[in-house]
């Protein structure tokens, strides 16, 4: 039994102190731990040496699991051992902590799955680019055809996912807009609705007077399709999904409960559903790459990291809350930025042929991009010279009497980086353009995730048809 409760223990447990001395305080402890207080207790009274503060975890009145530290010494009692306790609540902190650990979790998988993405996408070049190249030098009847056709399919299916790993891990390419999300909303609605299903009842509240968030708008609508995507699944029998965006200011005292959180002005979207909910052990994973409680084949399990890639690459913050049969809701923050909206630039198709007769060098450390892109480019009409490194560029570069109109460079090289190779060939040959190519970014071109406003870049696994527009498109 508990005696003298302090008003402090009484508040924690909810319980008086009239009552706490009828109850055990075994009936408080959560029954996880139980069995581990109860046998240091034990072996207290018995007079072992034990660690005098440890902690575990209380069921209060209301039901609600809190973390507690207990501070424990051993004194006699009427004549009996006892123990003297300080209960301390320690839940705020044990929040941290695990938003923390969940936190450095997702940088660790983050990592490793950026240099996943990297390997992959130089195999997939190579893959999707030769079957086109083949499928170029034969005829549409051709016995062969349905075939390449579908290693093609498959490389592009493949090279989605490795889109989604780069967004989960933060190194994709971002074209960030000041965007108002009270437009962009509006514009999905219809697609949105098609996607749900009529079942599910759309709703949207949106805040006048929003303010503006620098974001890619492209990577803004993924988020808006993932999030709806799931709410569709969470929902089978139908229900309600319900789209809110307002002003928010998160204050120091947030920013404490919310690890990485930065007090400051946000825009805030959240789309909630009133579906089936997820408990606590589900919701620490749902963020993580490939995890889902989908069947087998009804999705990849990237959704939600790809919706949290995006979002942290872009400086904010998502957090989700949900309880069993009640439904979840998505919270979504975003700076908010004092800047005009960058109005759409309408751009007119043209039939530009892609052919050329320039000369290219090619410089990049994996030998079967490196022939592909120069068999593309020469299938094109290009003069093609080709390096495997930084220094043999250079060497190629001083060795070539003629112009060398455009360099197509990797960005991550060993020795020496993409752009290390354009400044030292700058000098050599200013008239130069330079191409980068990767399928793994790093801050050799970016700053913060967003390339530089000179750099002009192609992501990995390319096609014959977009490297060819993208070359054609720098050196016009």
């Amino acid at each position: 039994m508990i005696k003298f409760p302090n008003p402090r223990t009484e508040e924690l447990v909810g319980y008086s102190a009239e009552e706490l001395a009828t109850i055990r305080f075994t009936d408080l402890i959560h029954p996880e731990d139980t069995h581990m207080v109860l046998d240091r207790h034990r072996r207290r009274l018995k007079g072992e040496s034990l660690p005098t503060t440890y902690s575990f975890r209380i069921i209060n009145r209301a039901g609600e699991e809190l973390w507690t530290q207990l501070n424990t010494v051993a004194i006699t009692w009427e004549g009996r051992p006892a123990t003297l306790n300080f209960l301390r609540d320690i839940t705020p902190q044990r929040k941290l902590e695990a938003q923390l650990q969940q936190s450095q979790k997702m940088e660790a998988i983050g990592a490793l799955a950026g240099g996943v993405a990297h390997d992959f996408n130089n195999l997939l070049t190579t893959i999707i680019g030769c079957s086109e190249l083949m499928m170029m030098s034969i005829g549409k009847d051709h016995k062969l055809r349905e075939n390449l056709e579908d290693i093609r399919k498959a490389g592009d299916r493949a090279a989605s996912l490795t889109r989604q790993l780069l967004a989960f891990s933060r190194k994709q390419i971002l074209e960030p807009k000041v965007i108002d999300l009270n437009d962009v909303i509006p514009d999905m609605d219809k697609m949105l609705r098609r996607l749900i299903g009529e079942d599910i009842d759309l709703e949207t509240s949106l805040a006048p007077d929003l303010g503006r968030v620098e974001a890619d708008p492209g990577q803004i609508e993924q988020i808006i399709m993932n999030l709806a995507v799931n709410a569709r699944d969470a929902m089978p029998r139908g229900g309600k999904l319900t789209m809110e965006t307002a002003n928010v200011d998160l204050d120091e005292a947030y920013a404490r409960s919310h690890v990485a959180v930065t007090p400051g002005p946000y825009v805030m979207m959240a789309i909630s559903d009133s579906g089936t909910g997820m408990e606590v052990e589900t919701l620490a994973n749902i963020f993580d790459p490939f995890f889902t409680t989908k069947e087998a084949g009804k999705g990849t399990g990237l959704g939600l990291s790809t919706v949290y890639g995006i979002v942290k690459q872009s400086n904010g913050n998502i957090w989700a809350y949900s309880e069993l049969g009640k439904g979840t809701i998505f919270k979504i923050y975003l700076p908010r930025v004092e800047k005009g909206v960058v109005e759409k630039e309408e751009v007119e198709a043209t039939a530009e042929s892609l052919t050329g007769s320039e000369t290219i060098l090619v410089v990049e450390d994996n030998e079967m991009v490196r022939d592909l892109a120069q068999t593309i480019l020469q299938h094109y009409g290009y003069s093609v010279l080709a390096a495997q490194d930084g220094e043999e560029a250079i060497k190629v570069s001083k060795e070539h009497d003629g112009p060398i109109d455009l360099m197509l460079t990797d960005v991550v090289m060993p020795k020496m980086s993409g752009r290390e190779v354009s400044e030292h060939l700058n000098a050599l040959r200013p008239d130069m353009k330079v191409l980068y190519m990767s399928g793994y970014t790093d801050n050799a071109i970016l700053h913060h995730g967003v390339l530089d406003r000179e750099m002009v870049f192609i992501q990995k696994p390319f096609t014959t048809d977009s490297l060819a527009r993208k070359v054609r498109e720098v050196l016009d």
